[in-house]
């Protein structure tokens, strides 16, 4: 990595992803409630997500004033510098709200339009996962020092493990769930661990062969896609485009390819 502006960025967003982990991780209420909804009564959002986009804005613009931003929560600008930060503050709601240790925080560099830095922080795992565009992927832990990732070698799809998503509404969701249920028998088996960001860190860890998942949005895998693509994994939604809302799929080499081809056949991108 030479760029002096990306070691910067990236020196930033693991700053802000470190902070909001430890608020996230540490200031959680006992009775931690639902301040709102999204798309449907059980899309939520809690005081927490606001408080921690709240810290890493703040924090960005304090260093970096006239960067952009779009975030999951609000946060909206333009900028003039030609970098706009791309922020899910806490990625798996629903598993924070439960307890489940299962969430992140996923900060994106972009610049001139081209995610440039990713970083996800996982703190219930002690996990930071980081990439530079050109630099690799990497992770740093509680109990070991900066390692290097990379994707597993492809196994025959049906030695695949894929994680996958589902969306909030209902309607969307029983479609989701037919196309799982005919991937199911192809596959070695099915996750759904309830937070992109994480699922993408892992195809890029080698914890997964594979991850799909329809209706994503920007701050959902801006950060993760970067990761994966750096450790060597394929990224992209339906074939010839990037990853998207229609469709988002991480996979090693081998699989990605073959299970690209049976999501478009099943119509995984429509609902």
């Amino acid at each position: 990595m030479t760029d002096p502006l990306h070691r910067d960025l990236l020196e930033l967003a693991l700053k802000a992803a470190r902070r909001a982990g430890e608020l996230l991780r540490d200031g959680r209420p006992a009775d931690l409630a639902v301040a709102k909804t999204k798309s449907s009564p059980i899309d939520v959002v809690t005081e927490m997500d606001i408080a921690a986009e709240k810290l890493i804005t703040d924090l960005i613009s304090g260093r970096r004033p006239g960067d952009g931003f779009l975030g999951e929560e609000g946060a909206s600008a333009e900028g003039t510098s030609g970098v706009r930060w791309v922020i899910d503050p806490l990625d798996g709601t629903v598993n924070y709200l439960y307890g489940l240790p299962t969430w992140a925080v996923s900060i994106a560099a972009q610049q001139d339009g081209e995610t440039v830095v990713g970083v996800v922080a996982a703190p219930m795992r002690g996990e930071t996962y980081h990439a530079v565009r050109g630099g690799g992927a990497w992770a740093t832990g509680a109990w070991e020092g900066e390692r290097a990732l990379a994707c597993r070698p492809a196994p025959p799809l049906d030695q695949a493990l894929v994680s996958t998503g589902f969306n909030y509404v209902a309607e969307v969701r029983t479609h989701q769930a037919e196309v799982a249920a005919r991937l199911i028998p192809l596959l070695r088996d099915i996750r759904r661990g309830g937070s992109a960001a994480i699922d993408l860190c892992d195809v890029a860890c080698g914890r997964l062969d594979g991850y799909y998942e329809r209706g994503l949005n920007a701050w959902d895998f801006a950060a993760g896609d970067l990761i994966a693509r750096e450790a060597g994994a394929l990224v992209g939604g339906r074939p010839g485009d990037g990853p998207s809302r229609e469709l988002t799929i991480a996979g090693s080499p081998g699989v990605f390819e073959p299970l690209q081809e049976l999501l478009e056949d099943f119509g995984a991108w429509h609902d």
